[in-house]
């Protein structure tokens, strides 16, 4: 039996099916309110129905649940570990907290429409799309969320589920809640590009991602253009993640020769699609022993936990997931040579899974992510990008109805084929219509059917077959041709053999014999943004066994470039080219002189900085950069011939280049060739209308991004266009803090800065003095040209108490906390009236190992100037904790605060956990009854531990008087109330609950029922909590249930696992885990680790000596 199934197109002006999803909360039912989308405008229609492309933009209507306000206080978060790499957020202002509550929004909307397929695009959220819908089957085949439901998952707070997203230059993409620059592209072929482009917000890269749709094939393209406009070297990557609507019967596929998955970082692997071992505590194979089919890990329904894999290796493409229940689903195809990147992630379908689902949707239900990585192949795993180097690639995605998953895949068509024993199903998808495929079933050599259907996209081709004999599907052959080009075929091809590599910790700096091995760990360090390791101490190493090592100096040279250290960045590389030249004065790379001379161009050393410039452009790598600097040096000196010259050759180094042909027209201007200019430029911008500094020069620049205008100021100004310069500065100026930050008060000194070299010193003095009036709200200072203005205001004016406090800030930033208490407490001397400046003179007092009581002091006038600020009473509260402060004491400087301060819900933590420390425990669970909380991602498990403390405190006053409500208390935590915002990880134990649950069955007269929950509260080990665990002071209940079974030598295992922790962090470092992925603690204070780690050790040896005084005294009562 065979069949080409063609259903008809359906209309768009009307929710689609499924969106009206419910869900029940506390009884009530909630209707999520569907996205309705817009009809075409008629002229659109037309094309649609011409067999063309649609594209218009028409506002969307989206019930909205809204952020907070970002904070007002910069975060310097080094040792955040987030999605496995740095956490580091600055000069991102951070966003903790999603207001309640959802109203209806316009959201800015491009939609992208053919037959087949409608694309609804969301500029105002980094460019994602947001809609993917298959109108041949009435399918979303990317996840619709009708709901913008952010929840604390992003890089900078929120984040939304649903759609594809583009992450780069890191994971979660920091501006994926930020709009981006857009423009809709229309090519003679008929074929339409919507284009989004923006600087991303930490390094300053520009990343151009263009979503495309032709008329005659069922096509999504996506191109990408991604271009380092930085002075030296960057690492990235770029992962295109898809998410998918998951249920019991959503299925995700690999190409069938992936038999391994690793884990982030390569830190755990195992077998696909069945787990042939625990992977993420989960032990896989002890499911599938219990019920058949649970080890399979492509299957969203049996992954129990929040989870992620990578594939480690294929000869093929594609990848994709298929919703068996729709009979529908996707591909996505890229040229594996450089999109090696296959993933998937959930949350997975249990409590906590759940709980996330309730945070990102309000009916849509779960989903996975399909994600799609380029020049990456893992979480962390980063590229580089050299100074000028643009990367171009594209990706595609395409619906696929009623094949199954797809076993093989390509740009033309899918191919899906079961094999049962004797029967086989075959389905053949196509992107674009054809009359007649000729589609040929091979067993080894021999036919066994062929076909020519009509077919496309939305009609596929499908037939079932028996076969004479059994067969498996790696017998078969199929081979989907059209006339002499091939579409696509199936052949069976061998996976790779044996396990996969793992990845390890590596050794400690001293531990490492080779410098070699030294130089190479840090900048593996370097390129994974690694959060919790430091690279400079294995620089460092190596230059004291060999103070000569050229490539330690240069990699020292570039951490201290980032810390502003120029001097000292000269010093390193001074010695790099000692040893490099001393045999051979050509060394095979310039990236030593391209950085001197950066180096010398900002300490004013042009001489010598154009003499670097050149030596550079001898490697053809850099010649683009080189090239550059040696055409702003040219206009700096008013040599614009020359600079005309050095452009030429950047242009001809990259003609794409936008920052060589902005240099090419300045000189051009300079020389008076106007004409010439204006040519240029045209051409320029017609290839490339969102590159801002074309724009700017065009005077058409007007980005969504504000900080954009000062960083184009920057650069006109060293390119020699100081007019445009000061007039873009002027604007920037002019700018409002908002979600992007605040350039204003920079953008003023800059606006001096340029005045100054104008020789206008009336207009920089009017510049600065309108600098020190501006907002200072969410003014976050980054870079070296920010760091260049506050300099030259600072020579300027040394007693300006606001560039001092903004010195300080982008000082903590660099890492240069002690240079940074100077800068703070030259502001406060200044008489600065600024929270922000008095609460990160705290923090850097703290850093630093200063006087926490001059820290606290500052803090106190911190809240004085900003009495109602809810982060300063939390970080004031840690501080307390810091320095060792009574729960006594700390709980009425919380209460004094006012209800207002616990809005945050670290605060509110604290408070519940002080309440309990002060023996109020009734009020602790009372202030948690009816407070909904809102975890950042990986940080689950803060509530619900205050919850169960408070429960178990509580539960304790009762025992003695009323042993059943003791019961009754301890019975209805078990399952964590939804307002709480987490759910139980099955790994976490909760042995002390169930420890008092025994005690207050058995004060019951319930021995049976006391048993069964002393044997719940033991069995802390089982399928779903497989992994290993470090030990910490819960594990002693687990021994308390031991003695209460009378298991008196299991007990002991415990209270011995217990000494043994103790003794590892009584006798090393216990330093965050290497391979952690998500530790969203925002880490403010480097505290006494040592002192930490004694702190636990001591409590744990205290639970071990109580624990076995309880089973001595157990045992005696035994005897008695």
């Amino acid at each position: 039996m065979a069949r080409a199934s063609k259903r008809p197109c359906r209309t768009l002006d009307r929710p689609c099916a499924g969106a009206h999803a419910r869900r029940t909360v506390d009884g009530v039912t909630d209707l999520n309110h569907p996205i309705v989308l817009p009809e075409a405008p008629a002229a659109e229609r037309a094309a649609i129905e011409a067999g063309g492309v649609a594209c218009w933009e028409a506002p969307l209507t989206i019930d909205t649940y809204e952020p907070a306000e970002p904070d007002r206080y910069p975060l310097f978060l080094e040792r955040r570990v987030y999605q496995g790499s740095s956490g580091k957020v600055y000069p991102i202002p951070f966003t903790d907290r999603i207001l309640p509550g959802r109203t209806p929004r316009a959201w800015r909307a491009i939609h992208l429409e053919n037959r087949w397929i409608r694309l609804v695009l969301l500029p105002e959220l980094g460019g994602r799309i947001h809609i993917g819908y298959d109108k041949t089957r009435d399918f979303d085949f990317f996840y619709r969320n009708n709901v913008i439901k952010p929840a604390l998952v992003g890089l900078a707070g929120p984040w939304i589920s649903g759609g594809v997203e583009f992450n780069w230059p890191q994971h979660h993409r920091p501006a994926t809640y930020l709009p981006v620059d857009t423009r809709i592209e229309r090519d003679e072929d008929g074929s339409v590009t919507v284009w989004h482009s923006d600087l991303d917000p930490l390094q300053r890269m520009r990343g151009t991602h263009g979503i495309r749709l032709r008329g005659d094939s069922a096509l999504i393209e996506l191109e990408a253009r991604l271009v380092n406009r930085t002075d030296v070297s960057q690492t990235f990557l770029w992962w295109a993640n898809v998410a998918a609507h998951a249920h019991d019967r959503y299925q995700s596929f690999f190409p069938t020769d992936v038999r391994y998955v690793a884990d982030h970082a390569r830190r755990a692997i195992t077998a696909f699609p069945a787990a042939d071992r625990p992977y993420y505590g989960v032990d896989y194979p002890a499911l599938a022993a219990e019920r058949p089919g649970a080890d399979r890990i492509d299957v969203y329904a049996n992954i129990p936990v929040p989870t992620s894999y990578m594939i480690t290796d294929t000869a093929d493409d594609f990848f994709g997931g298929y919703d068996h229940r729709a009979g529908a689903g996707f591909v996505h195809w890229a040229d594996r040579a450089i999109a090696p990147g296959k993933k998937q992630w959930t949350w997975g379908d249990g409590d906590v899974g759940h709980a996330w689902d309730r945070h990102l949707t309000d009916g849509d239900g779960p989903y996975v992510e399909l994600m799609a990585g380029v020049f990456t192949d893992n979480q962390p795993d980063f590229s580089w990008l050299l100074p000028g180097e643009t990367r171009t690639f594209r990706q595609y995605w395409y619906p696929i109805q009623d094949i199954g998953p797809a076993v093989q895949a390509t740009l033309d068509a899918a191919i899906g084929l079961e094999v049962d024993g004797c029967r086989v199903r075959l389905g053949v998808a196509t992107t674009a219509e054809h009359t007649a495929v000729h589609v040929v079933l091979q067993r080894g050599d021999a036919p066994v059917r062929e076909w020519t259907p009509a077919i496309g996209p939305g009609g596929p081709f499908v037939a079932e077959l028996e076969l004479e004999s059994p067969a498996s599907r790696d017998d078969l052959t199929v081979v989907v041709s059209l006339g002499d080009r091939e579409l696509v075929a199936w052949r069976a091809h061998p996976a790779p053999a044996g396990e996969p590599w793992v990845a390890t910790e590596p050794p400690a700096p001293g531990e490492i014999e080779s410098a070699d091995e030294l130089v190479l760990t840090g900048l593996h360090l370097v390129q994974y943004r690694h959060p919790t390791r430091a690279a400079e101490p294995y620089f460092a190493e190596a230059v004291a066994r060999d103070p000569g090592d050229s490539r330690a100096r240069l990699a020292l040279a570039r951490l201290a470039w980032d810390r502003g250290e120029l001097e000292v960045v000269l010093d390193h590389l001074d010695r790099a080219v000692e040893r490099l030249t001393r045999r051979n004065l050509n060394p095979e790379r310039g990236d030593m002189h391209l950085l001197r001379g950066l180096a010398f161009e900002r300490l004013g050393r042009l001489g010598d900085a154009a003499a670097a410039f050149g030596k550079a452009a001898w490697d053809g790598a850099l010649a683009l950069p080189a090239a550059l600097g040696r055409a702003r040096l040219a206009m700096r000196t008013g040599d614009t011939a020359g600079a005309l010259s050095f452009a030429g050759a950047a242009v001809r180094a990259d003609p794409a280049s936008g920052q060589a042909i902005a240099a090419r027209v300045i000189a051009l201007r300079a020389l008076g060739r106007d004409a010439a200019a204006s040519d240029a430029l045209a051409a320029a911008r017609a290839a490339d209308p969102l590159d801002p500094l074309l724009a700017a020069l065009d005077d058409a620049l007007a980005p969504a991004d504000p900080r954009t205008l000062l960083t184009m100021a920057h650069e006109l100004h060293r390119l020699g266009d100081a007019e445009r310069a000061i007039g873009l500065s002027r604007r920037a100026a002019e700018s409002a803090p908002g979600p992007f930050g605040n350039p204003g008060p920079l953008a003023g000194y800059a606006l001096a800065a340029f005045l100054d070299d104008a020789g206008d010193g009336e207009g920089a003095r009017a510049a600065r003095a309108d600098a020190r009036r501006a907002d200072p709200r969410l003014a976050f200072p980054s870079g070296l040209d920010d760091l260049g203005v506050l300099d030259a205001a600072l020579a300027a004016d040394p007693s300006d108490a606001r560039a001092n406090g903004y010195l300080g800030c982008w000082l903590l930033d660099a890492g240069r906390v002690h240079d940074a208490i100077v800068a703070l407490e030259a502001s406060i001397t200044g008489g600065v009236g600024d929270p922000v400046v008095w609460r990160n003179a705290a923090v850097a007092l703290v850093n630093t190992g200063g006087d926490p009581v001059a820290a606290d002091a500052r803090y106190a006038r911190a809240i004085e100037l900003a009495p109602d600020d809810a982060r300063l009473v939390y970080e004031r509260d840690q501080l307390s904790a810091v320095r060792g402060a009574r729960p006594e004491d700390r709980l009425p400087a919380i209460e004094r605060s006012g209800a207002g301060a616990l809005v945050r819900d670290d605060l509110a933590i604290e408070y519940a956990g002080l309440l309990v420390d002060v023996d109020r425990p009734d009020d602790a669970l009372a202030f948690l009854g009816d407070r909904e909380f809102q975890p950042f991602e990986g940080g689950e498990g803060r509530v619900i531990a205050a919850f169960d403390r408070a429960s178990a405190a509580l539960a304790r006053r009762l025992m003695a008087a009323d042993p059943a409500a003791a019961r009754d208390l301890l019975t209805s935590g078990i399952r964590v109330p939804e307002h709480l915002g987490e759910g139980r990880h099955p790994a976490d134990p909760v042995a002390e609950r169930f420890v008092l649950l025994g005690d207050a069955e058995l004060a019951c007269g319930e021995r049976d029922a006391a048993e069964a929950a002393w044997r719940r509260a033991r069995d802390v080990h089982g399928p779903l909590a497989a992994g290993t665990r470090v030990v910490d002071d819960r594990d002693a209940w687990v021994g308390v249930a031991h003695v209460r079974l009378g298991e008196h030598d299991d007990a002991e295992r415990v209270w011995a696992s217990l000494d043994a922790r103790a003794a590892e962090l009584e006798a090393s470092a216990d330093r965050v885990d290497y391979f952690a992925t998500s530790l969203p603690e925002l880490l403010l204070f480097s505290i006494d680790t040592a002192e930490r780690r004694a702190d636990d050790a001591r409590r744990l040896r205290e639970a071990a000596a109580r624990g076995r005084l309880l089973s001595t005294a157990n045992v005696e009562e035994a005897r008695a």
